[in-house]
């Protein structure tokens, strides 16, 4: 039997090493040793997805494998989540997700929530191709305090600008930042339609959303 610091070792090795299988096993015996499932997750399993993240960053890893070891993590999270105590499943900050209409391109999208989740955001992800209304609705109905909008098409970038007119048209803005990325954004493009950040990466998207919360 593995003792806990080689289990935490070892779903961090498993999440980095794309072992999205290997990976039910061991959260499993780390669970049934008596271990914290809090520490599971947060020195277990994003400890190594944060270590993706750096491979992915250094372009030793592309997307491929960034997904397939985000797949191990969530894995790993399906056996630990239902253990957490009560005190540990604190309230989390509300992050809307999507790509703006007229975009059927995800994947960058998809890298982002990752990430943010993996920081210990709740991601609500309307998915692709999503009206500016669907977004509105979304804040309104979750308390969001983030809004995060996303394409690589050139022809849906106003569609982003579409979204923070019609937050500030319905009173929302005030409370909730807005941050924009894709293929063809730019941080002046951001400026320009009035969103307060800008990010090239998934992994930036973590660092905005974290100085903007204050966190």
């Amino acid at each position: 039997m593995n003792n806990k610091e080689e289990l935490l070792k070892l779903l961090s090795e498993c999440v980095v090493e794309m072992e999205d299988d290997k990976i039910i096993s061991i959260a499993e015996e780390y669970i049934k040793s008596g271990y914290p499932a809090i520490d599971g997750i947060m020195y277990g399993l994003v400890d190594g997805m944060n270590k993706a993240a750096d491979l992915y960053e250094n372009e030793e890893y592309f997307i491929p494998e960034l997904l397939i070891c985000s797949d191990a993590m969530y894995n790993g999270l399906d056996i630990l989540r239902p253990h957490l105590d009560k005190s540990d499943a604190k309230e989390k900050i509300k992050v809307v997700i999507g790509v703006v209409e007229g975009d059927t391109h995800d994947i960058g999208k998809n890298l982002a929530k990752i990430m943010l989740e993996t920081a210990g955001y709740e991601l609500i992800d309307l998915g692709r191709d999503v009206p500016a209304a669907s977004f509105i609705d979304s804040v309104r109905n979750t308390g969001a305090s983030v809004v995060a909008l996303a394409t690589l098409m050139s022809t849906s970038m106003n569609n982003m600008k579409e979204v923070i007119h019609l937050l500030n048209e319905e009173g929302l803005r005030e409370n909730v930042k807005v941050i924009v990325g894709g293929g063809p954004i730019s941080a002046a493009f951001a400026k320009r339609i009035g969103a307060d950040g800008y990010s090239s990466s998934a992994v930036e998207a973590v660092k905005l959303v974290n100085s903007l919360i204050g966190v």
